[in-house]
């Protein structure tokens, strides 16, 4: 498990006062990105000079509590189901303040010739991270 850490911004909350339920894809995004920074070259350079892409192809939440304005966010990444060419990322996001469980993300990926736009096996390094944390 990887853990992402980051605050909620003012732009991101919605008129009632708490993060509006799509930003909370970008800050799984960004937790996703962050995982690959363990690779060398992170997700950038499986973006750019590799064109190894990772887009989503099923995405389920469950929100229990809220996130407002200035609360930090704990994003815990594992791996709950890795495939030839797809994987399944689990994001348990916390507030940092008191413990308190926020949201479960589940997000299937496919991994992705960006040059063509078919699935190819997952790369032997990317397998090698996802295993690493691959929950039970």
């Amino acid at each position: 498990m990887i853990v992402y850490a980051r605050p909620v911004r003012f732009e991101e909350v919605d008129a009632a006062g708490i993060l509006f339920f799509g930003r909370t894809m970008n800050f799984c995004h960004e937790a996703m990105e962050n995982f690959f920074g363990a690779l060398a070259g992170g997700y950038v350079d499986l973006i750019m000079n590799r064109k190894i892409g990772f887009p989503a192809v099923h995405v389920e939440a469950d929100w229990v509590a809220p996130l407002r304005y200035g609360d930090e966010a704990r994003i815990a990444v594992s791996v709950s189901k890795i495939g030839t060419t797809s994987c399944t990322f689990r994001y348990a996001i916390t507030r940092a303040q008191d413990g308190a469980n926020v949201a479960t993300v589940n997000h299937v990926t496919v991994s992705t010739d960006l040059r063509t736009m078919t699935k190819v096996p997952l790369p032997p390094d990317v397998r090698t991270l996802l295993e690493a944390h691959a929950s039970s």
